[in-house]
Formats: C-alpha cells, structure tokens, sequence
C-alpha cells in the first residue's frame, strides 16, 4: 500500500466533525426521552395500572308501567392508567341492561344514546347522573325503596367489580 492509498481511507476532520453533528440529534432526543421517563417514573406514574373504586351507586326506582330505569355510579380511577367501563350485569336483571350516554337537543329535549364503553381517565371520576350518562336497566316491579341490588360492572383493565346498589326514588 502506498502513503496515497492509505490517506484516502482516512477520514478528514471535517468528515469526523459532521459525523459528529449527525450523531448529536439522535442522542439528544434520547436523552431527553430518557429523562422524561425518569420523572414520569419518580413521581409514581410509570407502571402503576387503573385502580378502580365504586361509589354512590343508586338505582331509580321504576315507575309503575315504565319498562326501564336508570342506576348510577360513581367510579373512581386513583391509577396511573385509563381503564373503561364495557359492560354492567345484575342476577336481577338478567338481560338488557346497557350503558347510555344523555345528550340534548337544539330544543331543550333529552335522550339517551347507547354507547359500547364509558371511560374513566386515569386519576380521574366518572360520576353517573341523569344529565350525563347511567346503566339502563328493565325494571323488576319487586323493587322497593331502600332494597339493594347486586350489580357487577366489568371494566377493560381492571376486572369486575361488585357493588351493591341503593333503590331511590327518582329526584334530587
């Protein structure tokens, strides 16, 4: 090999220089992912999974004549993972029961659109009420005031979770 052979495989300092610029946005944003993780995993969020509690559940009291009611829950995520509510069942209702979403019409009128899942955001509350959404249930003419009736609600992540719920009358 000759001297001129040898220095044409040799990288300049310029070569070297740009390889090293090349190099430096990769390894930054690196850097920076890794210590976004850092911090997402010191405050005690990284890992943690949904972590669901079941409040305030209720369920109206039917009218008489009226084939359907309303239960609502009050769902609480202390996780670090969005979880989503699929499915309620109940050994008192044995079919039929649905989740409902409550909108409002351009005139004032309410209704109830079925949906396949509720979210509920990690660290956050899914509050059921008449003005946002509820479990449609058929009603059982048995039910009185103050019974309490055994629902399961199936979540995506975090199982199912048993709660007994309070019939009430419809109001306030």
């Amino acid at each position: 090999m000759t001297s001129a052979t040898s220095s044409a495989w040799a990288p300049t300092r310029r070569q070297l220089a740009d390889t090293a610029l090349a190099a430096l946005a990769p390894v930054c944003a690196c850097l920076l992912a890794l210590g976004g993780l850092a911090v997402w995993t010191v405050t005690g969020n990284a890992g943690t999974p949904a972590r669901i509690g079941v409040t305030d559940a209720r369920l109206f009291l039917p009218s008489q004549g009226v084939p359907e009611t309303a239960a609502f829950f009050k769902i609480t995520n202390t996780g670090g993972a969005q979880d989503r509510l699929l499915e309620v069942s109940s050994p008192d209702a044995t079919e039929g029961i649905s989740l409902s979403n409550h909108r409002m019409t351009t005139g004032g009128a309410a209704y109830r659109r079925p949906t396949e899942a509720l979210s509920i955001p990690a660290g956050g509350t899914l509050d059921m009420s008449p003005h946002s959404s509820d479990v449609t249930v058929p009603a059982v003419a048995c039910w009185e005031t103050g019974d309490l009736v055994p629902f399961t609600l199936h979540f995506e992540h975090s199982g199912r979770v048993k709660v007994l719920a309070l019939v009430v009358r419809p109001g306030p």
